[in-house]
């Protein structure tokens, strides 16, 4: 029997996907899941899982090294794909599967165009390591994935990677611990652990570095967002509404209430999937991509009625996050957070139950033909400001809120937040940043 070729066909009929999106790519991603999705490809949450790498958006050099970690850490047989637009994300997944198929399948297809169906050293890649050869860099001590958010059924808050910091490392790319003085004044092991830049369910390209003794996180800091080659490729997706009205753009009240009601619905999809309840997340996706897509009012509104009394309701949801990452509404207000974040004033469970209320209170506005006013309305994740994003004060927020908290809970707050590193990356942004 020849195991090989078998092996091959499975993966190439129903490949996991290993989807990376970089800041910047967020249209690339949304159009990447909704393919997934309707092709019935299962995401896989890590690389061991995974048979095909889809990278989502721009160039990004800095996250170039995180990103051939993620690719050797993934199993024979394997491919790597890149689209940096969303028109294409089929061209690159249709090179994907055929780089997965058996050796006649692979050769007897055309190599994709090196801007179009994907990317020309991911196909080299995946043709030299169905040969036997593994040509990617060592690990450089920087971590990128680990853990995993809800797919296919799996929870958990704690996911992390490898990394070594200049420290020892044991088996498997874990770092050994030092040792510090905790808070009581014992000596305990202390652990440096990154969260990101390519955790499932995670913001793009985000990089928190924890410092743990025991399971509690003693210190915080959060990486720059990367940039892109070309600040021309990256989009702020969820505030495009707003950049165009600033631009003096007439643009319709309804078009930004709806983008901001699938913006929140994707945050709680990855809250929702974090939190170990995939079959919700699932919904709050679909729901997201029937408001991009322009889905009348009518169509979506008891979908999604009952989705935000379903998950407003959960008593499990509610005690799962109750009294983790505290912020009362002055001390947001007080480090430039705005929005839901500020409104909700509390915990996760706020958090989160202020993104059904804003989608409930934007539902009958879905098609309200009036100007948008960047003034009045805010952007999904508060006032709209190209000189002041507002996730730049979300990110800055992290280290406040995981400080002191326990590491399974982590994940959990920053989900609840869910900044957008794209909103510090995009054309408008950096064009007002360089003056």
């Amino acid at each position: 029997m020849d195991l090989t070729g078998l092996t091959l066909r499975v993966a190439a009929a129903r490949p996991h996907v290993l989807l990376a999106a970089v800041p910047g790519g967020a249209a690339v991603r949304l159009a990447a899941e909704r393919l997934l999705r309707a092709r019935d490809w299962p995401r896989a949450s890590t690389p061991a899982q995974a048979d095909l790498l889809f990278v989502a958006g721009p160039d990004l050099p800095e996250l170039r090294t995180p990103l051939e970690r993620l690719w050797r850490d993934m199993p024979a047989p394997r491919a790597r794909v890149h689209a940096r637009t969303a028109d294409e994300v089929e061209d690159a997944l249709n090179a994907g599967r055929a780089l997965l198929g058996p050796p006649a399948v692979r050769h007897a297809s055309a190599a994709p165009p090196a801007d179009a169906g994907g990317h020309r050293e991911g196909d080299h890649g995946a043709r030299e390591r169905h040969e036997g050869d593994d040509q990617t860099p060592g690990h450089d001590g920087h971590g990128d994935h680990g853990g995993h958010g809800g797919h296919g059924g799996h929870g958990g808050h704690g996911g992390h990677g490898g990394h070594s910091g200049g420290q020892t490392e044991m088996p498997g790319g874990l770092p050994m611990a030092g040792q510090g003085a905790d808070r009581d004044g014992l000596t305990l092991d202390q652990l440096h652990l990154p969260l990101g830049p390519f955790l499932a369910d995670w913001p793009a390209g985000l990089t928190v570095r924890l410092v743990l003794q025991g399971d509690v996180v003693q210190r915080v800091d959060v990486d720059e967002p990367a940039r892109p080659i070309d600040d021309a490729a990256a989009e702020a997706f969820w505030v495009q509404p707003w950049l165009r009205a600033a631009s003096g753009e007439p643009v319709p009240v309804g078009e930004a209430v709806r983008r901001r009601a699938a913006a929140h619905l994707d945050s709680l999809g990855r809250l929702l999937a974090v939190a170990g309840w995939p079959a919700e997340a699932v919904r709050a996706w679909r729901l997201r991509d029937d408001l991009l897509s322009g889905a009348p009012r009518a169509a979506v509104a008891p979908r999604l009625e009952r989705f935000t009394r379903r998950v407003g309701r959960s008593r499990t949801l509610a005690w799962l996050t109750r009294g983790i990452g505290v912020v009362t509404a002055q001390k947001a207000r007080e480090a430039g957070v705005g929005g839901p974040a500020a409104r909700a004033g509390g915990d996760v469970t706020s958090r989160y139950r202020q993104w059904l209320a804003d989608i409930r209170h934007d539902l009958p506005r879905l098609e309200d033909p009036a100007p948008l006013d960047v003034a009045v309305e805010d952007s999904p994740r508060g006032p709209w400001s190209a000189e002041h994003p507002p996730s730049a004060a979300l990110i800055a927020l992290l280290p406040r809120l995981l400080e002191g908290a326990e590491l399974a809970a982590a994940r959990l707050v920053v989900a609840s937040l869910d900044p957008d590193p794209d909103e510090l990356v995009s054309r408008g942004v950096v064009e007002v940043a360089r003056g």
